[in-house]
């Protein structure tokens, strides 16, 4: 029987009426019955009343629960997503540092290239002075040695040529 078809308070067992027969029902016992099956009907309803309060709190509690699991379930999506992004983030800087430091490598070995090539530029042209410079001086000194070998020859030619006429005059 359905809630709908059939509907029974306390107050309609009370005021429930019976008919009496030949020799029909004890109007007491009918009373009495009557007054437990009202008691027992009232409290069921209190009890029915409580459960129904007690569902309500606890579908309140339930959607209390989801309200909570979903707002945890969102927070820990967007904490993944600041993971991921946190991570993606971290390797972006990494690679520009690394591309920076690569970049600044290549300079700095360039610009210790060019300051090797400099220097060996400026070796090489240091020993060719050197080289013209010792050659020069050989140049200069061999000059001089003639110089000095001729003086010695124009001495010792006047030298003997001055023996020789004092030679001749003794």
């Amino acid at each position: 029987m359905s809630d709908d078809a059939f509907y029974l308070t306390p107050h309609d067992v009370r005021g429930q009426e019976f008919r009496t027969g030949f020799r029909g029902f004890n109007p007491r016992e009918v009373e009495d019955f009557q007054l437990r099956v009202s008691e027992e009907l009232e409290r069921l309803l209190r009890e029915r009343a409580q459960l129904e309060e007690r569902l309500r709190n606890f579908q309140e509690q339930l959607r209390a629960f989801r309200d909570r699991e979903r707002a945890m379930n969102e927070a820990l999506l967007a904490a993944q997503q600041l993971r991921v992004d946190a991570a993606k983030e971290a390797d972006s800087e990494s690679e520009e540092i690394i591309r920076r430091a690569k970049t600044e490598a290549l300079r700095i070995l360039a610009e210790a290239k060019q300051n090797e090539r400099l220097v060996r530029e400026r070796t090489e042209a240091g020993r060719r002075q050197f080289a013209a410079f010792l050659a020069n001086f050989r140049g200069l000194l061999e000059r001089h040695l003639g110089e000095v070998e001729g003086l010695e020859e124009n001495i010792r030619s006047a030298t003997e040529a001055q023996t020789e006429a004092v030679q001749r005059r003794a």
